[in-house]
């Protein structure tokens, strides 16, 4: 190909690239002529000639009643339906749906599940300049402020032949439907306001071709970034449980002597599994919401080779028996009790005796298992 053909194709593509607008991009390319042909009539087969057997296979089915009829020609649209994308753990959307909702199952119990939604909600249009017109947090509705897009703006590579003036502003309302039970609630979207111009000069249309095109957008974009703060705060929470936590002796709501660690529950909790399996403690049951673990002491598992020469960091100076662990949420504190099999707590002596190895543990950054 020589330079001068290729410059040739290029300035083709461009004229071609920038003559397509929206709406021809929306049509089906090639005439409509055959809007223009009429019903045929039916065979009409002679008396005395036996009538053929038809085959219904590829007939038309009637319109309904409720069937738009002049959406033909350049009128009718050839994108593919938009789809709501449930991209969050726990969210779904229901079969057959027509509108843009989209449901989610509670996860997380550190916060109510509305307020999750409506936190990503209002940090997703805060993220991409969108005031907020109204927000009634009983009612479980908010409405956005004008959301303006302008074609050419955000594309301005050097390949982009295209230059559009056409904007579009739209307004979104918001609807949260939260279950009486909180773990089940769904998010809906419905267009409200809408207002397009081809070009600066041209008049202004304000009904949309396909207003649930724009609200499945705007869901799905509001997914994204609710999966997107998911996935973030959850590598958040993974590092901070393999970091180091600094931990103090002190006493427990009850006065019991107990471990003081500098973290929260939904962090010490499972740093505190990972610091039992390293000392060699097998956790047999447990129960998070009530912070209660029931394990068994079986040692570490050093050789007798590693320990000939030193002794095991790791070891404690307790019985193989089983015990039981209490875990208490305290805000920014956690506190974790000690107690024997009959539920009694372990005296001062025994928790300061047994401390530099749960605090060395329970400190090392990085915690392999």
């Amino acid at each position: 190909m020589t330079p001068k053909f290729f410059a040739c194709s290029l300035l083709s593509l461009a004229i071609l690239t920038a003559c397509s607008s929206v709406e021809d991009r929306e049509i089906a390319s090639g005439g409509f002529s055959y809007l223009k042909n009429e019903v045929g009539q039916q065979i009409k087969i002679p008396a005395d000639i036996d009538t053929p057997d038809f085959n219904d296979s590829f007939k038309l089915p009637n319109l309904g009643p409720e069937a738009p009829r002049d959406f033909i020609g350049e009128r009718l649209s050839i994108l593919s339906p938009s789809l709501v994308l449930p991209l969050v753990t726990g969210s779904h959307v229901e079969e057959g749906s027509k509108s843009a909702t989209v449901w989610f199952d509670k996860i997380d119990d550190s916060q109510a599940l509305d307020t999750t939604i409506w936190n990503s909600l209002l940090a997703f249009l805060e993220s991409q300049g969108i005031g907020v017109q109204k927000f009634d947090k009983e009612k479980q509705q908010l409405i956005s402020d004008w959301m303006v897009i302008k074609e050419g703006e955000e594309d301005d590579s050097w390949y982009s032949w295209s230059k559009s003036e056409r904007s579009v502003g739209q307004r979104f309302e918001f609807n949260l439907d939260l279950k009486p039970h909180g773990r089940i609630a769904s998010l809906s979207v419905d267009l409200i306001d809408y207002k397009e111009k081809q070009t600066l000069q041209g008049p202004e249309s304000t009904t949309p071709s396909d207003a649930r095109r724009h609200e499945v957008d705007i869901l799905n974009q509001v997914i994204d970034h609710y999966e997107r703060e998911i996935r973030l705060a959850t590598a958040q929470r993974i590092q901070k449980i393999r970091q180091g936590l600094p931990m103090e002796l002190g006493f427990d709501e009850d006065g019991e002597s107990a471990y003081m660690v500098n973290a929260e529950y939904e962090i010490a909790w499972p740093r505190l599994l990972l610091v039992l399996r390293k000392l060699g403690f097998d956790v047999k049951d447990y129960d998070q919401s009530t912070g209660l673990l029931f394990v068994k002491y079986n040692g570490t598992d050093a050789g007798w080779w590693s320990t000939l020469w030193s002794k095991d960091q790791y070891a404690l100076d307790l019985k193989t028996e089983e015990y039981r662990i209490k875990v208490t949420d305290l805000g920014a504190k956690t506190s974790i009790t000690l107690l024997d099999n009959e539920n009694v707590a372990f005296p001062v002596n025994k928790m300061t005796d047994l401390f530099p190895t749960f605090a060395r543990t329970m400190e090392a950054d990085d915690l392999d298992i």
